[in-house]
């Protein structure tokens, strides 16, 4: 049984102009010790995806799935006391801007501590004493003294560490990381995803990694699932999705990255023409075909979905030797 499953979650907001389909029969699964990064362009719907899975999602929407099941719980039935009980101890998420998601009137030390107290007895003590093997396990030094700290006498890569110290602090089994590298340089970067994959195979954890950079994708991931308006338009292990990318959204994507030895200084880097279109009305066919180089009039119709092997799957009407030819 997987860790994580999901069938057909929709997400509907009213809108004065008629209902936005935010999210459109998101499909996909994580087993522990897994990596699952979900990719796409801003507004693509994968943020809105990692809250419903944390019943974080906006008053106003609409959220319907055919399966959304935790570890044998069916998460369509909690009520918001056991949703509660449920985040932080067992599901935890790592928000995308550490500087705005930590509260900048408390120490590191009250922020911590107050996630371990609301899921476990023993008192402040016992809490304090989590919190400091916990920053020491993500790599903080003099982590006694971070406790003491407020927010904005870290830099961005400490930050964004105690976050992940927040995910990990009740030692959960799932951990949604939505944009956890943003706004920061590389070098850090490298160091969080580094620390995050320590920390996996270290505690046995599934992770959900949403990004928009598929050079992150590279480093990070065991699956990819390709998402593009609201849809997940391709899923396939890492290394086959690189090798052979079936979808034209993800090959677009793809030769947006720079290539070493191959990208020459001050050359145009790839880009996709146009902008992700509105999910607003009724919604039919290809949603990326205003924007795809093979686009026809079949791609305006219901959309097929073809496999390529076991686990590799995408959303088009055409397969990738069609559309080359």
């Amino acid at each position: 049984m997987s860790l994580l499953t999901v069938e057909n979650l929709t997400i509907d907001i009213a809108h004065p102009r008629g209902t936005l389909h935010a999210v459109r029969g998101v499909s996909f699964h994580v087993e522990k010790g897994e990596t699952l990064c979900i990719v796409g362009e801003s507004g693509c719907g994968k943020s809105l995806t990692s809250h419903a899975l944390l019943g974080l999602s906006p008053r106003v929407a609409k959220v319907e799935a055919g399966a959304l099941s935790f570890d044998g719980t069916d998460l369509r039935r909690l009520k918001e006391r056991q949703w509660q009980k449920l985040r932080g101890l067992k599901m935890s998420m790592i928000f995308q801007d550490p500087m705005t998601s930590l509260n900048p009137s408390f120490t590191i030390g009250s922020l911590l501590e107050e996630v371990y107290m609301r899921h476990h007895p023993g008192g402040r003590s016992a809490a304090r004493a989590r919190a400091i093997e916990i920053l020491k396990k993500v790599g903080m030094s003099n982590a006694e003294e971070r406790l003491h700290q407020y927010p904005h006498q870290l830099s961005g890569g400490l930050r964004q560490r105690v976050m992940i110290a927040m995910g990990l602090i009740c030692g959960p089994d799932l951990l949604i990381a939505d944009e956890p590298t943003t706004a920061l340089d590389v070098n850090i970067q490298l160091q969080i995803l580094r620390l995050m994959q320590q920390l996996k195979e270290e505690m046995g954890l599934g992770i959900i990694f949403v990004t928009h950079d598929l050079g992150l994708v590279a480093r990070f991931a065991d699956r990819v699932a390709v998402m593009y308006a609201g849809r997940i338009v391709e899923t396939a292990p890492v290394a086959e999705l690189f090798a052979n990318p079936c979808h034209p959204y993800t090959r677009a994507l793809i030769n947006c990255i720079p290539v070493p030895g191959k990208t020459r200084p001050g050359e145009p880097l790839g880009a996709i023409p146009g902008v992700v279109p509105s999910l607003i009305g009724p919604q039919s066919g290809c949603a990326f075909r205003d924007r795809c180089a093979h686009a026809t009039p079949l791609c305006a119709k219901t959309l097929e979905r073809k496999r390529d092997g076991a686990a590799h799957v995408y959303e088009c009407h055409y397969t990738p030797e069609e559309t080359a030819a």
